[in-house]
Parts: structure tokens; sequence; C-alpha cells
């Protein structure tokens, strides 16, 4: 099977074509043969019966005279009621019953015989009838050489050679079609080879054909398009983080110049001091970088469990520290969904880290499950788990909602960096949210930032 793959496809077709044209011509040349042969062999049966028939009307009637045939090459024996040669003609006078069955009645009987009163090596088809002579049931045998297989030779040389002609024109034919169908393959391919090389903008040209050629250029498109898109983000992704990363790395860089510069006007601790947040922020960018290199390799459903949303949210509130501001838990009981409890608590925390920064004085927590909606059903068949946090910040506007889910996206004023943030924390909670199966975004609130998580129910 190796060897078989090495070779092309136009090949390997080419190869079966060729073994089931030969195949089936073959087959078609043997059937031919042999209807052929029995075709000629009966006609050869009813050439007997009725040379036979006019040997019997006469040994009933008027006895017989020489020669009893005319047609050379025919052989033909009368039969007395004791077994006994009457007549026969020349190449088998003194010589015994050509064959061993006797006719029935009216009936004829049919049969080959090899050898015996004929030469060795030859055999004849022989008929057998009776005829009714002084109240005395004769035999009369008649018989001629049997049809060879191939009938004759110049017919089996049409037959065969008719077959070989045909089977070299199935496979040109099917090497033909090959070719034809791999050419826009191949053109795809060729082209395909100048877009990697040259332009990844440029796109392969839609055959005219509406077949599954035209259907492999459309996917194909539509992977060059997705790799252009991943390749743009990985463009601005890459610089957004170093632009990300160079601002604190500026920051510490400049404390410890001036440190260095002027080194009676400072202290250890006063550098210390001023470079820590530099290096907390740092320290976050690169965690949330990470986490998010480890989400695009890791699959959410390597270890799912059963999870109760009310208790998740219990738990996270409790393990955070205080900060300050109000926190309203609104939960309903049983609220099970399936997947990571590490990665949703991530989630959690993320969107509580983006509350604490933005709320003024109080922040909501609610956990609730609803019905599926017809457009919905397929996605959550057993219903919905609904998790909302929402503080009572300056809120976002409505056309900038999508945005503040990109990676580094900030808005202006109160979401800035000194709010503390890296930009990615949104993002990062999307991304598990969708690994989930949910959906995660900003939706209207009276007052203030309402994000909303959606998971299916367990």
């Amino acid at each position: 099977m190796n060897a078989w793959n090495h070779f092309s496809i136009t090949t390997r077709v080419t190869l079966f074509t060729a073994t089931a044209a030969a195949l089936l011509c073959a087959l078609l040349a043997v059937t031919v043969m042999i209807a052929i042969h029995r075709y000629a062999t009966e006609h050869l049966v009813a050439e007997l019966a009725a040379a036979g028939g006019k040997m019997a009307y006469k040994v009933e009637n008027d006895g017989w005279s020489e020669p009893l045939v005319e047609h050379e090459g025919r052989d033909v024996q009368v039969v007395t009621p004791t077994g006994s040669v009457a007549t026969s003609t020349p190449t088998l006078v003194g010589k015994p019953v050509m064959a061993a069955f006797v006719p029935e009645g009216m009936e004829i009987a049919i049969g080959e015989v090899c050898g015996g009163v004929f030469p060795p090596g030859r055999c004849e088809q022989v008929v057998a009838q009776s005829a009714y002579r002084d109240g005395q049931d004769w035999a009369i045998y008649t018989s001629l050489p049997s049809v060879p297989w191939y009938v004759e030779p110049w017919l089996a040389a049409t037959v065969v050679g008719g077959a070989a002609l045909l089977a070299l024109a199935i496979i040109g034919l099917g090497r033909g079609i090959v070719i034809a169908s791999l050419r826009p393959v191949n053109a795809v391919r060729a082209e395909l080879d100048k877009i990697t090389e040259t332009c990844p903008e440029r796109r392969v040209a839609m055959p005219q054909s509406q077949d599954e050629i035209r259907d492999l250029a459309g996917s194909v498109n539509q992977t060059l398009a997705r790799l252009q898109a991943a390749m743009e983000q990985q463009r601005t992704f890459t610089t957004d983080a170093s632009h990300e990363l160079r601002t604190p790395i500026a920051a510490i860089r400049a404390e410890v110049e001036d440190a260095l510069y002027a080194p009676e006007d400072t202290s250890v601790s006063n550098v210390g001091n001023a470079i820590l947040p530099s290096l907390d922020r740092l320290e976050r960018i690169v965690g949330d970088l990470l986490t998010l290199a480890r989400q695009h390799q890791e699959d959410v459903q390597c270890e799912p469990q059963q999870i109760d949303l009310a208790q998740l949210v219990t738990t996270e509130h409790e393990r955070r520290a205080e900060t300050g501001k109000s926190v309203e838990i609104i939960l309903e009981p049983s609220v099970m969904v399936m997947g990571n409890r590490q990665r949703l608590a991530r989630l959690l925390s993320n969107l509580l880290d983006n509350a604490e920064r933005h709320a003024d004085r109080a922040i909501t927590i609610q956990v609730r499950q609803a019905p599926s909606s017809k457009r919905d059903l397929q996605r959550f068949p057993r219903g919905v788990a609904i998790l909302e946090v929402i503080d009572d910040g300056p809120g976002i506007d409505p056309d900038k909602r999508e945005f503040v889910f990109q990676r580094f996206a900030r808005l202006d004023s109160a979401r800035g960096r000194l709010a503390g943030g890296t930009g990615l924390g949104l993002p990062i909670a999307r991304q598990i949210a969708e690994q989930h199966g949910g959906s995660l975004g900003i939706e209207d609130s009276a007052r203030g930032t309402r994000i909303v998580l959606r998971l299916p129910m367990a």
C-alpha cells in the first residue's frame, strides 16, 4: 500500500482503469464467444436433426440409397432394432454404433462423442432419432465435428481484437478524464504556491464549474482569509504587547537612572517603592499573556465537572480582599454548569477585578437561570445559566462595548492605565466563556456597566 501511494493520482486511476477495463473486456469477449459457440452448436444440431429426419423418412418408406449423405464430413448410421449397423457412411463401415445413447420414442437424443468410432482427439456432435419400419423402431445416428470454442479463427480474432481496442479506448478515456479533472486542482495549487511566496492578500481564482473543485477553491480562500486575519491579529497583538511592556520598563529605567545620576537625593527604599508598581504591572501583563497562550493550547473539555455557580461566586467573593466597596450578592441555588472550575474561577475573578476598578461605591453579583429562547435552543438545550456583574461606575457607551473585549483595549478617562488593568482581563474572560460553549457581553444597565455571562445548564 505504501508503494502504491508513491504513484500520482493520474497513474493510480489509470492503472485501476486499465485493470478494470481489461477484466470487463475479457469477460465481454468470453461472453460473446460463448454465445456465438452456443448459437453455432444449436445450428449444427438443427442441421443434423434435419438430415437425420430425411434419412428416417427414407428408412420408413422406400429404404435408403447410396450415398447416404451429400454433406462433406457428415456421418450417418442406420441401426436395426437388434443394435447392429444396417448401413453407414464410408468412414464408419465396419464400425460399431457411434454413440451409446438411444432415442426415446419420437424424441431425439443429442450428445457429444469423443474418440470411439471417430479418430483420436476428435469430438463429434451426434443426434439420434427413431424410424418406424416393419413394426419395429430403428435408430438413425447423424454426426458432424463439434464446433470448437473459437468457432472460426477469424471470428475469435475479431472478438478478441475488438475487446482489446475497447479496453484501450476505456483506458485512454479514463486517463483523459482524470487529467482534465485534476487540471483545475493543479491550477489552484500553483496559484496557492504563488500566493504563499509573494502576496498573502491574493485569493485563488474560482473555477466556473459548479463541482467539488469550486468547493475546494472556496475552502482554500476561506483558509487564506483566516490565515491573513490571524497574521494581522498576531502583528497587532505583538505591537500592543511590546507597547504595554515598554511602558513599565521605561518607568523602571527612569527611576533607576535618576537614582544613579543623583544617588545623594534618594535611597534604596525610595527607588524600590517607586519601581514596585511598575514591576507589579509588568508581572500582571506577563501573567495574562501566559494565560492567553495556555488557553489556546489546552482544551476545556479535558477536565469537565459539574459546578454550582452560586457556590463558585461565594467562594471567590470570600477569597478576595476588602476594597471598601459594598458588594451585593443575589444567588439562585442549583444553577449547575459543566466545565473547568479553575478557568471559570479565573473568569469570575477578572469580572470582579474589572468591576472593582471602575465602581464608585457598589458592586452587584447575581446568579440565576432562565429558559432557552427558540433561537438559542440548540446552543442551550437545558436552559441558560446567567451570571451578572454590575458596577455603579461611569459605564460604557453602547458603540464601545465590543471594543473593551479586544486585547490591550482601554477606554479613555476612568478606564486608563491608572486604573491598574492590563487590557487583557475581559478578553481572557470572553475566551473562557466561549470555550465553555457560552457567551460574555455588556448589556444595558440603569447605571454603570453590566457584564452578563451565559452558559449552558448542566
